[in-house]
């Protein structure tokens, strides 16, 4: 009888160890900017952008030469050339600045299109993958600490990063 209750005892025991475990272990952490800039996606994203990117640079930098040059032109003539020829020169000039102001509000906005359209995918994969991890590793919840409204994280969370990265197959 003894043995028996010892054997009970030990039994409780250890189950009230585990579920002390498992409560601990209910609540963890993630970053998932860490998480983002880790996968090769990411990478491929950011290049594609920046080729993007640089490609408007250029023509840009192609409509500012040309302004520099019909300005320079302009500053360099305005006193050999007739009233009509300047005023038509003036609005050349101010023409060319509003293009050159559209094609910059035009290119953020592509670009930007672009990065929604490259990342979403991304951040919804990790998203799932988070998800995945949360249930699997039985967390109650994760925490990201790329959120700037989370200001603690126990010494005690449990940092799922590396989990999630390992369910993305990235090291």
């Amino acid at each position: 009888m003894a043995k028996r209750f010892f054997l009970t005892i030990m039994v409780l025991a250890t189950v009230m160890c585990v579920s002390t475990l498992n409560a601990q272990n209910s609540v963890a952490y993630v970053n998932t900017h860490e998480i983002i800039n880790s996968l090769p996606d990411k990478t491929s994203a950011t290049e594609r952008l920046n080729t993007l990117s640089e490609n408007y640079k250029k023509e840009l930098q192609i409509m500012q030469n040309e302004y520099n040059k019909k300005y320079s032109d302009f500053i360099t003539y305005q006193g050999t050339l007739a009233e009509s020829i300047k005023l038509r020169r003036m609005q050349e000039l101010t023409d060319l600045e509003n293009r050159i102001q559209n094609f910059t509000k035009l290119a953020q906005q592509d670009i930007e299109e672009h990065e929604q359209q490259l990342l979403e995918p991304i951040k919804e994969k990790v998203k799932d993958a988070i998800k995945a991890v949360g249930i699997e590793q039985n967390f109650t919840v994760i925490y990201d600490l790329d959120d700037p409204g989370i200001v603690f994280v126990s010494p005690n969370a449990v940092d799922a990063n590396q989990l999630v990265k390992s369910k993305l197959g990235v090291r």
